[in-house]
């Protein structure tokens, strides 16, 4: 039984510690009609201009998850709120239409998944994700999908049509090799061996997949990359990407506070890999460096990655890759919201989509 357990809101002017045992975490559901639901990106090391983000929180409550610092923003916490008060915009699919009808709207590639995972449990109940796919068919606009999940399966029709006029990509993410150890870090989410499944459907199904080895934990997973890229080839996966660890904020005390709980023989041997790799630091924030580490042990990592998805061809195609389009001038302050639809579908079998973070 999990207690309740968030570290303090940065963002409050107070914090409360529990006098007695913290009362069991449970879950909580707030639907929330969205204003908007387009989210674009100016970050210089995230590779998607547009996302999608039809859910706040995560019930796969994964102790490194950057997203955590969010919920904050709320006046929630960062650590069982994050993974048991779930935001539910119910408006979503209207409002990617919305978005998609406008006139400036140039049918770029949308990223579902660009903060917590659009397949969490929530999605079987409310079928936000699929309607914003089916929203995505109807404008023949491209899209990519990241996800731990095997609810993904599901959706292989509407994505395989996607796919069909206008291009679409699954990314399974895929942190460890090793279901028992993925259990004690991302304790909700479907096993590893179970992503590798809806890997093998969805291939057969005709959706072009992935695997993204997110976040490599120094120390703890990297052992893991060529096991995890090999299983991912067997599997169907045609791209692979990586991404080094982020302990932004709040996420810090949660991450540290479940390894040393979970893995307490590896716990400083983790800790001292992410320091080396963040100059003494355990997080650096800066725009193109925070997506990736420093040092020998973490260039000795990315020559693995590199050695291991050119054994496997998880490298791709490079004809027909979907790049994300930025405009010359920018079209508004903060987050803004697209503008014109790709009205005719694309031609058959549509082109390969680039999504990757470093190397």
């Amino acid at each position: 039984m999990r207690r309740v357990s968030n570290p303090p809101n940065p963002w409050l002017s107070e914090h409360h510690e529990w006098l007695e045992p913290p009362p069991p975490v449970e879950i909580e559901v707030f639907e929330e009609p969205a204003r908007s639901i387009l989210s674009e990106n100016d970050s210089p090391d995230i590779p998607f201009r547009w996302s999608v983000n039809p859910y706040r929180g995560c019930q796969h409550a994964c102790a490194y998850c950057y997203a955590r610092p969010y919920h904050e923003y709320l006046g929630l916490g960062a650590g069982t709120d994050f993974d048991s008060k779930i935001v539910v915009k119910t408006n979503a699919a209207e409002l990617l239409r919305e978005a998609f009808g406008r006139r400036g709207w140039r049918g770029e590639q949308v990223n579902f998944s660009g903060v917590t995972d659009c397949y969490q449990p929530l999605e079987a109940v409310y079928r936000l994700t699929r309607r914003c796919l089916e929203v995505c068919v109807e404008f023949a606009n491209p899209a990519v999908v990241v996800t731990k999940s095997y609810l993904v399966l599901r959706d292989a029709d509407v994505l395989a049509e996607l796919n069909r006029v206008a291009g679409a990509g699954v990314y399974q993410s895929i942190t460890f090799a090793d279901d028992a150890v993925a259990r004690r870090i991302e304790p909700h989410a479907p096993s590893p061996s179970r992503r590798l499944e809806a890997m093998r459907a969805l291939t057969a199904a005709g959706v072009p997949v992935g695997v993204m080895v997110a976040p490599i934990i120094p120390g703890l997973n990297d052992r893991d990359i060529p096991t995890i890229l090999r299983r991912a080839a067997e599997a169907g996966a045609r791209w692979a990407g990586y991404v080094a660890l982020r302990l932004a904020g709040s996420v810090e005390p949660v991450f540290l506070e479940r390894l040393r709980a979970e893995l307490p023989d590896r716990a400083a041997r983790v800790e001292a890999r992410i320091r080396e790799m963040r100059g003494g630091r355990l997080n650096d924030a800066r725009f193109g460096a925070r997506m990736r580490g420093t040092g020998r042990y973490w260039e000795s990592i990315a020559r693995l990655f590199a050695m291991w998805r050119r054994r496997c061809g998880l490298e791709g195609p490079v004809e027909g890759r979907a790049q994300p389009v930025r405009p010359e001038a920018p079209l508004g302050a903060g987050r803004r919201e697209s503008i014109r639809p790709a009205r005719k579908p694309a031609a058959a079998g549509g082109g390969q989509l680039g999504f990757e973070f470093a190397s």
